[in-house]
């Protein structure tokens, strides 16, 4: 099959991806496979380390008790990926090295120097940064190239040294990792993994793109937004979207080393609505990062009261638009929904709803799963025909940014046939 897109040099940004012809909102792009992934640190338990699927009841790697299954079948089809590190993880325990480095280590168990087929895009050619780099983050990348070194002796017969000066052929690959590696998620948004996909790191940024990426397990699914014209550039977003163009201009500069001069950062478009209610905006973005720790912490009735507190202390003074407000109402819709509180719960997700619409007019994965959260509590209490609603929007959405044949859209359809069979038997 022809491919959709094509490489090409962009005279501002470098590499990039085009479209060979006229593409459709919603249409697939690209499938790509990763050249090497794994699982995230925190996940560890909770996902099978071959399908990256979410489970409860696991089966567990005998040697180094790390790596979780869905069944052997699943544990077969990963062991040619896991053999070279279950046993440096297993003369680890209990200590698991940082993403980073186990995702390096498993690029250097692959043969990088042959490109697969439909490959736009070889680990030769990516970009280390090491020139744009602060001592300080070099300082850091070289701590962490130390921590690869000796993760690489582990297992292998003689015991660990302390690792000489860095290698630079290892810090150049840690380089290229973290500047260019993806966030694995479920359809929900949710971190799973990490995974290198060449072709993909082609894509350059724009705060406002054209293109977004899903993942099916493993498999990236690279799918346009909006109408594209031939020869028109892809991008996705490297950064969250729904923050100031302060924000997301630094976090740009530090992470991947260049200053965006795209239109929303340049007109510091939405600005007013995000950073709305002034110096006491600015009181609620002082008190997330202790609130963001009660749930990382997963203390979810103390999250709620503490979260609740500020809510109710900044009420007619901070407008729900206000990003910081945003998301510490999506943090105690967690929390409800956690404890089940879904009456509170429904409240704080209501809220969200205007914001996300303000904030994602374009087709955006996060306002589907919002619209689809909302009218899952709508649905389980009793308010089914505003659940009704709520599905059609999220459906409307994650057609264009899943497709129709992504789980979770088939199951959006599957609820709202229930929501409108309950209307007809009414």
């Amino acid at each position: 099959m022809a491919l959709k897109i094509e490489r090409f040099v962009c005279p501002a940004k470098g590499n990039g991806l085009r479209a060979v012809h006229q593409i459709r909102a919603g249409e697939l792009l690209f499938k790509a496979r990763p050249l090497a992934c794994c699982i995230s640190k925190k996940h560890l338990a909770t996902a099978c380390h071959n399908c990256f699927t979410r489970a409860e009841s696991l089966l567990r790697c005998s040697q180094c008790k790390t790596a979780r299954y869905c069944n052997a079948q699943c544990q077969k089809q990963a062991w040619s990926e896991h053999k070279g590190e279950c046993s440096r993880l297993k003369s680890l325990q209990p200590r698991i090295p940082p993403d980073s480095v186990r995702l390096a280590a498993r690029i250097l168990q692959t043969d990088s120097t042959q490109n697969a087929p439909g490959e736009l895009y070889s680990l030769e050619e990516h970009q280390s940064h090491l020139a744009d780099m602060s001592e300080e983050k070099l300082e850091g990348l070289g701590q962490l190239c130390g921590v690869l070194q000796l993760y690489l002796q582990q297992g292998a017969g003689t015991p660990p040294q302390n690792p000489p000066a860095p290698s630079p052929d290892l810090l150049s690959l840690l380089a290229k990792v973290t500047c260019n590696c993806f966030t694995i998620s479920d359809g929900e948004l949710q971190e799973v993994g990490v995974g290198l996909y060449p072709s993909m790191s082609l894509l350059n940024h724009d705060c406002q793109p054209n293109c977004v990426m899903m993942f099916e397990g493993k498999t990236l699914h690279l799918r346009a937004v909006r109408d594209i014209q031939p020869q028109e550039e892809l991008t996705i977003s490297y950064t969250e979207s729904v923050a100031p163009s302060a924000e997301r201009r630094r976090h740009l500069e530090e992470q991947y080393h260049f200053l965006c001069h795209c239109q929303r950062c340049c007109s510091a478009y939405q600005d007013a609505d995000m950073l709305a209610g002034g110096v006491m905006g600015t009181r609620l973005k002082e008190a997330l990062p202790a609130l963001e720790q009660l749930q990382a912490e997963q203390k979810w009735a103390e999250l709620l009261r503490e979260g609740g507190a500020v809510v109710e202390g900044h009420r007619g003074a901070v407008p729900d638009s206000n990003v910081y407000l945003l998301r510490l109402l999506d943090l105690l819709l967690d929390a409800c929904i956690t404890l089940g509180q879904y009456d509170t719960a429904l409240h704080y997700g209501t809220r969200t709803l205007q914001p996300y619409s303000l904030y994602y007019p374009e087709p955006h994965p996060a306002r589907a799963i919002q619209l689809m959260r909302v009218g899952k509590l709508q649905q389980l209490l009793g308010r089914v025909e505003e659940a009704l609603e709520s599905f059609r929007q999220a459906y409307d959405v994650m057609k264009v940014t899943h497709g129709t044949e992504h789980l979770l859209t088939n199951e959006l359809q599957g609820r709202l046939m229930e929501c409108q069979a309950e209307l007809n038997r009414d």
